[in-house]
């Protein structure tokens, strides 16, 4: 029964993802910033892409995998707006939050078009709410692989940002390794809680946190 129950409430997601897309811009309740921990992700994805982020000696931590729109319950995407996409020069202008120019206007091709800004505005926002959080001094000291409880993750951002509680910042884990922080952001930028499809910590007391490159 428990089998049966996640896998109808899996396809129900599904079908309130397929509702989302394509979406009005500017119809969301709240932003989800979400920060990849890189080393995690390079060794996953951005290894075999060759991707200069996971280039040694950057010194790389968190980066945001994106400022994402948000309903109470769900998230639209792929949103049709007025506004035109970003020129090049404005995309590698935020390489240094998103990680890299081509995963700047992914974002907002997927998301950063249902905020319901031009790509300008988008992106000084997605600045903002990046530089609006502290990361920890612990983290660029991590100089070998870790295992770790995820909620020492949370606890570290907790620890840097006084203004945060846990209901606001959740920690998602894939395949044994930390993944993501995401924290919940009014359109305002202001924390928030997390909706119910958020705020779901993972639980592991043994991710895998990898160096810094």
């Amino acid at each position: 029964m428990r089998s049966l129950a996640g896998a109808v409430a899996g396809l129900c997601l599904m079908a309130g993802m397929v509702r989302a897309e394509g979406g009005r811009a500017g119809d969301f309740d709240y932003y989800v910033m979400a920060l990849s921990w890189s080393s995690n992700w390079c060794a996953r994805t951005g290894d075999d892409r060759h991707d200069p982020q996971c280039d040694a000696g950057r010194g790389i931590t968190f980066v945001m995998h994106g400022l994402w729109p948000q309903h109470e319950r769900g998230w639209p995407s792929h949103c049709r707006t007025g506004y035109g996409d970003p020129s090049r020069g404005a995309t590698t202008a935020m390489a240094d939050v998103f990680g890299g120019a081509g995963a700047a206007f992914y974002q907002w091709k997927k998301h950063g078009r249902c905020a319901g800004l031009s790509a300008r505005d988008y992106f000084t926002k997605a600045r903002l709410a990046f530089d609006g959080v502290k990361i920890s001094p612990v983290f660029p000291l991590i100089n070998r692989d870790l295992k770790v409880p995820a909620e020492v993750i949370e606890g570290a951002f907790l620890d840097a940002n006084p203004g945060l509680t846990a209901d606001q910042v959740t920690v998602t884990c894939s395949a044994g390794q930390i993944q993501e922080v995401r924290i919940c952001l009014t359109r305002d930028l202001e924390p928030r809680r997390c909706g119910a499809d958020v705020i779901r910590d993972c639980t592991l007391k043994d991710a895998e946190l990898r160096a810094v490159r």
